[in-house]
Parts: structure tokens; C-alpha cells; sequence
């Protein structure tokens, strides 16, 4: 399985197919995949740079409860097709906070945002 390919960046969705978020980053323990890993703290690394630097403390700084990403184990993985399925119903989960900041302080800004 190419990894890269397989599943970072796809829809992660519960079984009821609600969305949880998108894989952003993976947790491995040897050649085996332990748990996605999910949030601005797992993407900033991946993009690197000062803009990787600046979404992971940002998101770090305005989630004081949470240390790191948000954490889905891979044994609850059914299946992976355009998008990795869950065999769990997962509560629709909170937005993370710098995603609340980016919607109220930027994307809402734009004229036409707020528009269904």
C-alpha cells in the first residue's frame, strides 16, 4: 500500500456517513499504521515552512485542551475506497478552534461566504 496515495488527504467517514474530518497525517509503529491522525496539528508539519510552523502553534495555542491532533485508531477502519469508511458512529466532532478563528475572522469575511 502506498500510504501517501492510500489515504492521506481522503474523507474520513463514520458509519452512518457522517463526516469526521480528513487524514492529514499517519502514526506508525514500524511498517504498520497505528492510528490517522487528524487537525491542523497533524497537517502543519506536513506542509513545512513557516506556514507549517505557524498552523501547528496556532492550532496549538488556541486548543490548550487537546495535546497534538486529534487521534483515530486504524483498527476502527472498515474500509478504503475514495474515502476511509469507520466501522463506529462518531459524533459529529467540534470544529477545531483555528478552524472557528479562520471562519470568523477570514472565510466569513468574504462576501458571499455566509450564503448556503
Amino acid at each position: 500500500m502506498l500510504l501517501a496515495f492510500d489515504l492521506l488527504d481522503r474523507q474520513i467517514v463514520d458509519r452512518d456517513g457522517t463526516p469526521v474530518g480528513k487524514v492529514d497525517d499517519l502514526e506508525l509503529d514500524g511498517p504498520r499504521v497505528t492510528a490517522l491522525l487528524t487537525g491542523q496539528q497533524a497537517l502543519g508539519p506536513r506542509l513545512g515552512g513557516w506556514l507549517g510552523r505557524w498552523v501547528t502553534t496556532s492550532a496549538a495555542r488556541l486548543d490548550i485542551d487537546r495535546r497534538g491532533p486529534r487521534r483515530i485508531p486504524y483498527d476502527l477502519v472498515e474500509r478504503i475506497d475514495s474515502a476511509v469508511h469507520l466501522s463506529v458512529r462518531v459524533e459529529l466532532l467540534d470544529p477545531a478552534p483555528l478552524e472557528r478563528w479562520l471562519d470568523e475572522h477570514a472565510i466569513g469575511r468574504i462576501p458571499g461566504a455566509d450564503d448556503d
